[in-house]
C-alpha cells in the first residue's frame, strides 16, 4: 500500500503535465473559457495545483519509509489517499474528453476520499513526529482546493449540459454558492479549525471574486462579492476555531 500511495502521487503531475499539452483533449482553461460560469477563478489561481502536487509527492515518499509502516494513523488513510490521488489524476483526461458527468462523480469522490484523510488527520490525538507538515499539510491543502473544484465542476455540467438557463446564472449560482460555504464551514469546524484546508480554499475564493468582478457576465459583479464575503466568514470561523483550540490547550 505504501508503494500505491507513492504512485499515485507521482501520477498526478505526470498526468496534468500531459493534459496540458492536449494530450487529452482541450485543456482546462480552454474548457472554462468555452464554459463560463459564476463560480469560475481566476487562471493564476489553478498555480496552486503545483504546490499541492509536490506536498503530496512529499507526503507520499516519508509515509512509504519502512519505518513507517505499522503507524496505525498512516495505515488507515494510506488506501483512502491513494484513491484520492488516483481520482485527481483521472479526473484531468475524464474533463478534457468532455465527459462532465463523469468527471463530476469522480471529483466529488476525490473530495470525499481526501477530505476524510484531512479529517482524520486533524483529529489525531497523537500525531507522528513530521505528520502535521508531511501528512497533514499536504491533505489538508488538496481537500481545501478540491472543496472549491468540485462545485465549480459542477457549474460548468450544468452549462455544458443547459440543466439551466445560461443566459443568467445568478439565481442557480447562489445555490451552489450555500452549498460552497456549508461544506468548507462545516469541514473547517470539524477539523477544529484546519488553517490549511482553509488556505487552500480562501485563495480560490479570491481568485473566484478576481474573476467575476472582470467578468462580462450577468450578475457576475454580485458572485464576486458573494465569493469575498464566503472568505470573510471562513477566515474568520478559521481565527475563533483556532483560538478556542489554542485556549483548550
Amino acid at each position: 500500500m505504501r508503494l500505491l500511495v507513492l504512485l499515485s502521487a507521482l501520477s498526478m503531475p505526470l498526468v496534468a503535465w500531459w493534459s496540458q499539452r492536449g494530450a487529452f483533449g482541450p485543456d482546462n482553461g480552454t474548457l472554462s473559457d468555452r464554459y463560463p460560469t459564476l463560480l469560475v477563478a481566476a487562471g493564476y489561481a489553478f498555480a496552486i495545483w503545483g504546490p499541492i502536487f509536490l506536498c503530496d509527492a512529499l507526503f507520499a515518499f516519508w509515509q512509504s519509509q519502512a519505518r513507517r509502516e505499522h503507524d496505525a494513523t498512516l495505515a488507515r488513510i494510506r488506501p483512502v489517499a491513494a484513491a484520492g490521488f488516483a481520482l485527481t489524476a483521472l479526473w484531468m483526461p475524464v474533463f478534457s474528453r468532455q465527459w462532465f458527468w463523469l468527471a463530476l462523480l469522480v471529483i466529488w469522490a476525490a473530495l470525499a476520499c481526501l477530505g476524510w484523510c484531512a479529517l482524520r488527520l486533524s483529529r489525531d490525538p497523537s500525531p507522528l513526529p513530521g505528520q502535521r507538515w508531511l501528512a497533514w499539510l499536504p491533505l489538508s491543502l488538496h481537500a481545501g482546493w478540491l472543496s472549491l473544484a468540485a462545485l465549480l465542476n459542477t457549474a460548468q455540467t450544468i452549462v455544458a449540459y443547459r440543466l439551466l438557463p445560461s443566459d443568467d446564472m445568478l439565481a442557480w449560482s447562489l445555490g451552489l454558492y450555500a452549498v460552497a460555504a456549508a461544506l468548507l464551514l462545516t469541514l473547517n469546524a470539524r477539523m477544529r479549525g484546519n488553517w490549511a484546508y482553509a488556505l487552500a480554499a480562501l485563495w480560490g475564493l479570491v481568485g473566484v471574486y478576481v474573476q467575476q468582478s472582470r467578468s462580462p457576465l450577468s450578475g457576475a459583479p454580485v458572485a464576486a462579492w458573494i465569493a469575498l464575503a464566503i472568505a470573510a466568514v471562513l477566515l474568520a470561523q478559521g481565527l475563533w476555531l483556532l483560538r478556542r483550540t489554542r485556549g483548550a490547550a
